[in-house]
């Protein structure tokens, strides 16, 4: 079974969180979403795995390399191209363009395929879907998630008649115009005949192009409703939610490091002064971290390695990417700090250079890599 990954966007929903990575590889639990993507395909047999990419792409390759610490098979597609003078620029081409690229090439899908969007903690059972695609005789098969009627606005809706068929696609509808409440999760299973329909050279899209193309004509395309854990990164709101659910257990992935108190985990090198300090879990705390006497933290809370949470300090419910710095008497009210950038829950974005930011600090940079070990000491407040 071959599967391909589409990680080629620029990720623009949850800015500022991809100013400086590819959504693929967005945190959580301490590595990239796109790697418990890759972890899932190989549980379940998964042993080729294609991945187009575009924006950033060199820090998806040199993460997950040929895919040989998953215990898989993993190659790319760059979709761009190179000047004159070396610069690579990154040129997307739509996701049902990546997968004609990838095919004219070198002739990938030459087999049932499964393809996912690099952005979503997923369970599902592939092989169970690949069945019931395969029982249908279906040409291509989205996979479905029944979401609740208030948020269908959310998302991408399929409708279809009683055995499954699609017959229609409505994005992103009005509460009042949806016509069903089940959401596209961006897993999809292809046969080579439904790559056949795509065009040569074109930026295309599977969602608002292929598909409803294939929907006009009658073909096999059919949906199939699924239970299973789908944890969606589709905005800022979104990844703060996310990673509120997991810190509390849902899914059930483990959180790294050693528990350290109730509902409290700790990575290597973590320096916690308890007199004073109010810690209530799920926290928690990265590597190299250093907290404070007489801060305060509530969970769900995730603060990443080589940060220092000063005296006084209060992190309530919030997510903090690597080297962060919150000043002393400082309050963070669920927030997401994001190296120069925090972004609320509600995905309001602001700089830390922002006045209303003075109680927080970064130095996501060469000069404060840690080194043998031991985090840097991190600018104070001017």
């Amino acid at each position: 079974m071959k599967a391909m990954i589409l990680a080629a966007g620029k990720g623009t929903r949850v800015r500022p969180l991809t100013y400086e990575m590819p959504k693929p590889m967005i945190p959580v639990l301490g590595k990239p979403v796109m790697a418990y993507i890759v972890e899932h395909l190989a549980k379940c047999g998964v042993q080729d795995i294609m991945v187009n990419v575009s924006y950033l792409h060199d820090q998806i390759e040199r993460y997950f390399g040929d895919g040989q610490q998953f215990g898989v098979h993993i190659g790319y597609s760059f979709e761009g191209y190179v000047t004159d003078e070396g610069e690579v620029v990154p040129e997307a081409l739509g996701s049902a363009g990546g997968i004609k690229k990838i095919q004219e090439f070198g002739g990938f899908f030459d087999e049932t395929t499964v393809v996912l969007c690099g952005d979503a903690l997923i369970d599902l059972d592939i092989a169970a879907a690949v069945a019931e695609h395969k029982r249908k005789g279906a040409m291509a098969t989205v996979v479905t998630r029944e979401v609740p009627w208030d948020k269908v606005s959310d998302y991408g809706i399929v409708v279809s008649d009683e055995e499954g068929r699609i017959v229609k696609f409505q994005e992103k509808p009005k509460r009042e115009d949806a016509l069903s409440n089940l959401a596209s999760t961006g897993i999809y299973i292809f046969e080579p005949a439904a790559v056949d329909l795509i065009p040569s050279g074109e930026v295309f899209d599977i969602g608002s192009q292929l598909f409803p193309m294939m929907a006009e004509k009658g073909m096999a395309l059919y949906t199939q409703k699924q239970e299973f854990d789908w944890l969606d990164i589709g905005s800022v709101s979104d990844y703060w939610a996310v990673l509120q659910d997991l810190i509390r257990g849902v899914g059930g992935f483990d959180l790294p490091g050693k528990q350290v108190r109730d509902d409290v985990w700790a990575g290597l090198n973590t320096r916690i002064d308890w007199e004073g300090t109010t810690i209530e879990g799920p926290v928690y705390i990265g590597a190299g971290c250093h907290i404070e006497a007489g801060s305060k933290i509530i969970g769900p809370t995730w603060i990443g390695h080589g940060s220092h949470i000063c005296a006084g300090a209060e992190v309530v419910r919030s997510v903090l990417f690597e080297y962060t710095r919150v000043l002393p008497n400082a309050k963070l009210d669920e927030l997401i700090v994001c190296n120069n950038y925090t972004a609320s829950r509600d995905g309001d974005i602001r700089e830390l250079a922002d006045t209303s930011m003075e109680g927080i600090r970064n130095a996501r940079d060469r000069r404060m890599a840690p080194r043998n070990g031991v985090p840097p000491e991190l600018p104070v407040a001017a």
